[in-house]
């Protein structure tokens, strides 16, 4: 099992998808999931390999999938002597299922690369693929009439603007960041493929002259103002930077500052599922608009409703449970947890 473990984890790796791993660090009987017990959650709610059933593996999956969201490791304790809160990188489950063990499940978020992908050869394109290597970014360079021998480093290298080459290629993340410093040589060409591909971040290395004029450029191409509003111009913190290195320097500090910020990461993900930027969502909410989750009324656990197998339905209500032991102690006295559910 450990092998296959390790398997799927380099499958996703390399396809640039995060995901979070499910270790068993603790139990007490009688439970089913054992220490060493392991498995890949990804951000879908998807399960491969095992750590346990019953009320455990909802509340393992959905705190995977926060881990995903924040980027941050959790200890999971399940018992049925808990609270459900969470406290100092601990979260703690009430489980009143009829198994009365305690599990623990340490899980450890794995987040792609930072990937960044730069339109043009400019100086400033040169010096963003030394600094981003410098800091263990993938790369990938795009331009007409390009050289390997001025762009040794980067990981994909591209000779012409085609949106179709990229897609066919790279996974596009939520850690994909675009940059296009054609500075004077195909602006227009670069910053309308980038405007069309629905990046969670477009910057333009331009002054505002420069790109308020190719913005009208974008307009009378039918780009949506949203998309070029969007676009950040003059790219990069103003550090008041002029050499090459120090405007890529500013750059990639804006870059940095956007991958530590949880709400971009969220809207980001957001934008590149539905096709729109969100603002002021909380991880929770987020996840709930992916999946479509019921709180059990029995143990408070959280239930995918198209994956749920124990389903009630009381007074033109459906009722999802997370195992038999929930959906037994329901049926056995309906009135008290229909009154406590949470829709």
């Amino acid at each position: 099992m450990f092998d296959t473990i390790l398997d799927k984890a380099q499958e996703l790796r390399a396809k640039g998808e995060a995901f979070a791993i499910a270790i068993v660090v603790n139990y007490k009987a009688p439970i089913s999931g054992k220490p060493g017990f392991k498995a890949i959650i990804r951000e879908s709610g998807s399960i491969f390999g095992w750590i346990g059933g019953g009320c455990s593996q909802p509340a393992v999956i959905n705190e995977a999938r926060k881990s995903i969201k924040d980027g941050k490791p959790r200890l999971v304790k399940i018992s049925p002597d808990g609270t459900t809160e969470t406290e100092d990188g601990v979260v703690k489950y009430n489980m009143n299922c009829h198994s009365e063990g305690t599990l623990e499940v340490y899980i450890e978020p794995v987040i792609p690369k930072p990937h960044l992908i730069i339109l043009g050869k400019s100086p400033v394109a040169q010096a963003l693929v030394k600094l981003a290597k410098a800091i263990d970014y993938r790369v990938s360079v795009m331009a007409p009439d390009i050289k390997l021998s001025e762009f040794k480093q980067v990981d994909r290298l591209y000779t012409r603007f085609h949106a179709e080459d990229l897609q066919k290629d790279l996974a596009i993340t939520p850690y994909t960041f675009m940059v296009v410093s054609t500075q004077g040589t195909y602006d227009e060409e670069a910053l309308e493929m980038a405007a069309h591909l629905n990046l969670p971040y477009v910057a333009f290395v331009a002054s505002k002259k420069k790109a308020t004029a190719v913005f009208d450029y974008l307009k009378h191409r039918d780009i949506a103002q949203e998309r070029i509003d969007a676009i950040k111009a003059p790219a990069g913190l103003d550090i008041g930077g002029r050499l090459p290195e120090e405007i890529a320097v500013s750059i990639l500090a804006e870059i940095i500052a956007q991958l530590r910020n949880q709400d971009f990461a969220i809207n980001a993900q957001t934008l590149l599922t539905s096709g729109h930027q969100s603002s002021n969502q909380t991880v929770e909410s987020i996840i709930a608009q992916e999946v479509d989750q019921f709180k059990n009324p029995v143990c408070g656990m959280m239930v995918d409703k198209a994956t749920a197998k124990f389903v009630i339905d009381y007074k033109d209500e459906q009722y999802y449970f997370c195992c038999t032991g929930c959906k037994v102690a329901f049926e056995e006295d309906p009135e008290k947890y229909a009154a406590m559910t949470d829709y």
